[in-house]
């Protein structure tokens, strides 16, 4: 039943998914730091390890948002304050240190990017990392707060960054558009859920060079999204790459997953929890796995059901380079429905 499942699905044509437009910041940040710097030691800012880096950051942000740089140079900075930055415009923030939760940081997100068009949020010196200390929380099976959340940028990259060791999720793109996230170093426990390294939706978003391990989903596309290209994924110990959960109203088109490296971890995973809509023309290409329990799962019975009409699925596209499962594993493809379309 599995290999006629997965021959089916690779004599689907090939689904045609691609940017629609030019990606990354309108300028470069040379040009932003040409108009103005705003080093936050400048705000009060003091690499001590444990000084809380919210309040000046917030502050040199407000100096530069609008024409800018905002500046965090090497050394190590305490965050105590969540920092919520909005309505930027041709602005970037460089992190050339590493910054460290400092106790319990109140609200959803460490730092919080809103509002903002033409924006970069970058390592200079590819040292920039934020330390979640996350252990802390999920060895008594507890939560904190997500490291960073992007809702509503356009015309942005991210890049340079590592992120370690999460109380939750590690970074949200949230309806975001003509977006590069790219050179991302993800790196946690990997023994929980309700970490996902990245969480992404919106339209025109590419998304490569990342390296997750977790105990989560790696790269994970959500509703609404179109028009994504996700490739060179490479997902240790993790939930691997995914699309969903899935609820009502699912609209996702033309996106193109290539290039993956799975180490322990699902390939491609399409996952809907009372859900309706629809999901089309979807590719995972030149896919390698190495263990994982399948190269290929798709669950419409994830979580509970409460009676909605599923999401329908038309137009996938799978193939697989080179696939190796531990001796006990009997089945590589897993379909759960209630229906599946």
């Amino acid at each position: 039943m599995a290999t006629k499942v997965l021959c089916t699905l690779l004599m689907i044509r090939c689904a045609v998914a691609q940017l629609s437009g030019a990606v990354g910041p309108s300028t470069s940040y040379a040009s932003k730091a040409s108009t103005k710097i705003c080093n936050v030691l400048n705000y009060g800012a003091k690499a001590t390890g444990t000084t809380d880096i919210g309040p000046p950051l917030a502050s040199a942000w407000a100096d530069c948002k609008t024409g800018g740089l905002v500046y965090i140079p090497p050394g190590s900075y305490g965050i105590e304050t969540a920092v919520t930055l909005k309505s930027g415009s041709a602005s970037a923030i460089q992190l050339d240190g590493t910054i460290y939760r400092n106790g319990d940081v109140p609200g959803d997100e460490f730092i919080s990017i809103s509002g903002c068009t033409d924006f970069e949020f970058f390592s200079g010196n590819s040292k920039g990392a934020i330390q979640g200390y996350g252990y802390e929380y999920l060895e008594n099976g507890n939560y904190g707060t997500r490291l960073l959340r992007f809702t509503n940028v356009n015309h942005f990259s991210m890049h340079g960054i590592a992120l370690v060791d999460s109380p939750s999720y590690y970074v949200v793109f949230d309806t975001c558009s003509n977006g590069e996230i790219y050179n991302l170093i993800i790196r946690g426990i990997s023994t929980l859920g309700e970490t996902d390294g990245v969480d992404v939706w919106g339209s025109n978003i590419w998304v490569h060079d990342v390296e997750v391990t977790n105990g989560d989903e790696c790269v994970t596309v959500k509703s609404p999204a179109k028009n994504f290209l996700i490739e060179s994924i490479y997902c240790n110990l993790s939930g691997g790459t995914a699309i969903g959960s899935l609820g009502t109203g699912t609209d996702i088109s033309n996106i193109h997953y290539r290039n993956l490296y799975m180490n322990r971890a699902d390939a491609c995973y399409l996952k809907t929890n009372n859900g309706d809509g629809t999901v089309t023309d979807v590719t995972w290409e030149n896919v390698i796995v190495h263990g994982g329990p399948y190269i290929l799962a798709v669950n419409e019975a994830w979580g509970s059901s409460r009676g909605s009409t599923g999401v329908q699925l038309s137009n996938l596209n799978f193939t697989v380079r080179y696939y190796q499962f531990p001796k006990e594993l009997s089945y590589k493809i897993q379909l759960f429905h209630h229906p599946l379309y």
